[in-house]
């Protein structure tokens, strides 16, 4: 059964629609992932999630529940890391996890979220004078303090250096692990490709792919790019004269090609046949950041508005 059931969820603000029709559910015990340009609609999507939105259309349950509805009993099985939350310039780093910790039965160790988030020393420190990634990491702290049974983290490591960013994964993979569901949102590739066991991409306020972030990778067409140095002088109309080549550019002694999906084995098969070796070959296979973009692409003129 499903955690989190989303089905044509629809919020506008005045005339603008920032989710049109958002579907997907969410399973228990994994990373779901929603990724989408700046606009796309993801904070909305999550904030009605957690019952902080009043949606406008579309069904939303929540473990069972309607977040609107019964926002007491998702408050106390949810917990939060909005990415632009605020607290009391004058509450302290450890006043705040007591108080929150207070909310809950059975809370998490404050002394382990932090020393794993690197809270240590500031501690005492006030909320006013805290760096953002010092208040970034306060947030996913007090989401997690009341050991929840469904984690929902915007922007979860922003605002992070990259040590600091791969200690966090490594204890989101540990909440997941505990039992834990994971809504992650994201603009982090790497994020999403580490973490996440299936991701919705959100442009435009709608759902443009659900699947695996391999699986999404694998469902658009994107061009294959490689380059070598040849071993020997090559005659370039060896490579021109492939139809799986659709651009070569010679830079110094290597070429650069880029081409279609049997671009690698092409390329290779007429090297061989020639004698060639492909010394310091470099493979580029198509990632995540190509599918995002494949999907997200925007016309010029729309970037501007």
């Amino acid at each position: 059964m499903p955690v989190i059931e989303v089905h044509g969820l629809a919020k506008a603000y005045g005339k603008q629609r920032a989710v049109e029709d958002v579907s997907f559910e969410v399973q228990r015990g994994e990373i779901f992932g929603i990724l989408g340009p700046n606009g796309a609609g993801k904070t909305t999507t999550v904030e009605c999630i957690a019952g902080l939105r009043t949606r406008d259309a579309g069904t939303v349950r929540v473990l069972g529940v309607d977040p609107e509805r019964d926002r007491d009993a998702v408050r106390r099985s949810v917990g939060v890391q909005l990415q632009n939350g605020e607290l009391p310039e004058k509450l302290r780093v450890g006043e705040a996890l007591e108080l929150y910790a207070s909310f809950y039965p059975e809370p998490a160790s404050s002394a382990e979220l932090i020393e794993v988030l690197g809270l240590g020393t500031v501690v005492n420190s006030y909320w006013g004078v805290l760096s953002g990634g010092q208040k970034q990491r306060l947030s996913i702290a007090l989401a997690l303090i009341g050991g929840p049974t469904i984690a929902i983290l915007d922007e979860l490591t922003t605002g992070l250096d990259p040590a600091a960013r791969r200690e966090t994964w490594d204890l989101i993979e540990g909440v997941r692990d505990r039992g834990a569901t994971i809504l992650l949102v994201t603009h982090f590739m790497q994020e999403a490709e580490r973490l996440c066991d299936r991701l919705a991409v959100i442009d435009h306020g709608r759902v443009a792919a659900i699947d695996s972030p391999a699986g999404i990778v694998a469902g658009i067409e994107t061009e294959q790019r490689m380059r070598f140095r040849p071993s020997v002088p090559l005659d370039e109309n060896l490579l021109t004269d492939l139809p799986e080549v659709t651009e070569l550019v010679r830079v110094g002694e290597q070429w650069q090609l880029r081409g279609t999906a049997d671009l690698i084995w092409a390329v290779t098969s007429v090297l061989a046949r020639n004698g060639i070796v492909a010394q310091q070959l470099r493979v580029e296979q198509p990632s995540l950041d190509d599918a995002f973009v494949a999907m997200t692409a925007r016309p010029a003129k729309e970037q501007d508005r």
